[in-house]
């Protein structure tokens, strides 16, 4: 008896002693919260705070009666969606896709990154680093726009120019917005020409980083400049190049909505390939007005994109612990 009294003082004078250091430490660096305010109230408000919406998922949602007055359902809206053939095309298609956008996107900012490292001209340098990295700010409405001008049967750039030099005659178009096995390596290529150049600004930092005296050291051992670049800076980027996978990781379960509505819109000759969650949910509030099953939807991605967050950062500190987001 006497030692569990004890061990609850004990506990009650850690708990008080840890509340007036936070305090003293918010005191003693009031600036310095101050600064970080902003983000964290940006999280409570447009992160946390939503998620008392999930009640919806579980609810035949009736926007008269509101959030807490609404028909409870249970899992009739999951159940409604696992039960369609939709869902295992949708999953997939997100997933593969977002593979695809995430390792392709790692390995060509790695080697832009890496390509730019190595010009020797500060002026070509700023200039072919301002080029590559001017597509992240087109919008993807304006890129579909270029996208059709390229790929319209009728007045698009490429069956003109194919026609032109007599590859194909009149009458044998390829008809890219209604065969949807061309779109996966489409899509594709849109993304990396879009987000790689932004994304190797991260890889050209690390680089930056590396201490230059190993580079010299190694050239004095008659290490050739491809000597280098796979063995120093390739191994110095891992690290950076596994916690930005895994941040790509915790989004690989959300489609860029932005990105395949822009270019594919509601074409169901596309949806084979190109049909993601994302897609599938805002198609549903727009055309069927199902907030319930919309947001069920939303609810399963966001779970299941946790877990895969989850499992990935373990086997990323189980392989390099400074690599983990946790």
């Amino acid at each position: 008896m006497n030692v569990a009294l004890s061990n609850n003082k004990a506990d009650s004078v850690v708990m008080k002693k840890n509340k007036k250091s936070f305090l003293s430490d918010v005191k003693q660096n009031f600036y310095l919260y101050l600064l970080v305010f902003p983000g964290v109230l940006y999280f409570v408000i447009f992160k946390y705070l939503p998620m008392v919406g999930l009640i919806v998922a579980f609810q035949d949602f009736n926007t008269v009666k509101g959030l807490f007055k609404s028909k409870f359902v249970g899992l009739k809206n999951f159940e409604y969606f696992f039960t369609s053939k939709d869902w295992l095309i949708v999953t997939w298609n997100t997933l593969y896709l977002n593979i695809l956008f995430l390792f392709t996107g790692l390995f060509f900012s790695i080697l832009i990154a890496i390509v730019l490292s190595e010009i020797s001209s500060k002026y070509f340098k700023n200039v072919t680093q301002s080029i590559a990295i001017l597509p992240n700010f087109i919008s993807w409405t304006l890129v579909s726009m270029f996208v059709y001008a390229l790929l319209s049967t009728d007045v698009g750039l490429i069956n003109s120019v194919l026609k032109t030099f007599g590859f194909i005659q009149e009458g044998q178009e390829i008809t890219f917005y209604s065969n949807p096995n061309l779109w996966v390596g489409i899509l594709v290529v849109l993304k990396i020409w879009k987000t790689a150049g932004f994304g190797s600004v991260i890889y050209l930092a690390a680089i930056a980083g590396i201490d230059q005296e190993i580079y010299e050291a190694a050239k004095i051992d008659g290490a050739g400049r491809m000597q280098c670049i796979t063995k120093i800076t390739l191994p110095q980027l891992r690290t950076t190049a596994v916690l930005l996978t895994l941040f790509g990781i915790g989004g690989i379960f959300h489609g860029d909505l932005g990105m395949i509505y822009a270019i594919v819109g509601d074409n169901p000759n596309l949806y084979d390939t190109t049909d993601v969650i994302d897609t599938y949910v805002f198609r549903m509030l727009r055309q069927m007005n199902e907030i319930s099953m919309s947001t069920a939807i939303g609810f399963y991605q966001s779970l299941v994109g946790f877990v895969i967050v989850y499992i990935t950062n373990y086997f990323a500190k189980k392989y390099d612990s400074d690599s983990a987001i946790f």
